[in-house]
């Protein structure tokens, strides 16, 4: 075997997990109804927000994913509940087509930073609301902290966010005992060394603190992720944040890191619940089928 594939060969494990996040992307499209193709609501610059729903929402897709297929439930869903709904793709690396969120995540903030300016001047508001899923629920606190983002966003909603990085049930704790295997990641895929528990992407980020002033956090998390671990990281600390174990909802929930941010509607319920909080409903299991 040449050296090169000696050296990959560890890494397959850390990588195929990552890849566990999109794998169930054909069956949620397979599932999704033909109302959830893009179409008035969804990246309809026309959109206006109403007065019940007074700011757009705008998605953020997780690592692997990228502005469809990431949404292809969620989008449709709340389009069909009044929102003006945009999404986007960003942190694509040269010559890797369809599959995004790869990149350094500093520099996907700032996509983030101009897209959200997109959207505000499409539809004149002063602010949005993010959901995202995965990375792309962590990724925006970059924004919101460092790049003035929390004077154009009035709430976060994470659903299964990293948001202090993820030991891929220990498989990261491995890494220093395959020599180059850090710095191969760092080069291929530097969006997923970012993501790794204790790098320095996270280290600056949390550091002073989880939020910021002015924006209201929400965590969605599930208790059978495999790819975010362990799943209490996922929780943040502040004043203004509300952390949910999607399980203390409905127990007989058991969707993982993928399906809580790509088919599961009790998940999609406290989305809205969080969204517009004045009108809160209680979730439970029965908001799969009613929520």
């Amino acid at each position: 075997m040449l050296p090169w594939k000696r050296l990959l060969r560890p890494l397959a494990p850390l990588l195929l997990t990552a890849v566990v996040a999109v794998v169930p992307t054909a069956t949620a499209a397979q599932a999704a109804d033909e109302s959830a193709a893009p179409h008035s609501g969804w990246n309809d610059y026309s959109c206006k927000p109403s007065s019940t729903h007074p700011r757009p929402v705008v998605l953020v897709h997780g690592t692997f994913a990228n502005s469809v297929d990431n949404w292809l439930a969620l989008a449709p869903y709340l389009e069909n509940r009044g929102y003006c709904v945009f999404s986007f793709d960003y942190g694509q690396l040269p010559g890797v087509p369809l599959v995004y969120g790869l990149g350094p995540i500093d520099k996907s903030a700032e996509q983030l930073a101009t897209f959200v300016d997109k959207v505000l001047a499409a539809t004149g508001k002063a602010k949005a609301d993010l959901v995202g899923h995965s990375q792309g629920g962590m990724m925006p606190r970059y924004y919101l902290k460092f790049l003035g983002g929390a004077a154009k966003v009035n709430a976060l909603v994470g659903i299964a966010p990293d948001n202090h990085g993820t030991d891929l049930d220990g498989l990261t704790n491995l890494l220093p005992y395959f020599p180059g295997a850090q710095d191969l990641i760092s080069t291929a895929t530097p969006a997923l060394a970012d993501q790794i528990v204790g790098s320095a992407f996270l280290t600056k980020l949390n550091a002073g603190g989880d939020t910021v002033p002015g924006v209201h956090y929400t965590v969605i998390a599930t208790k059978y992720d495999e790819v975010v671990t362990p799943y209490q990281s996922q929780f943040l600390s502040g004043s203004d944040v509300h952390n949910v174990l999607i399980q203390n909802l409905c127990a007989l929930d058991l969707s993982e890191h993928a399906l809580l941010g790509l088919t599961d509607r009790i998940a999609f319920h406290e989305v809205t619940n969080a969204l517009d909080p004045a009108h809160a409903a209680a979730t439970t299991c029965a908001s799969a089928v009613l929520g």
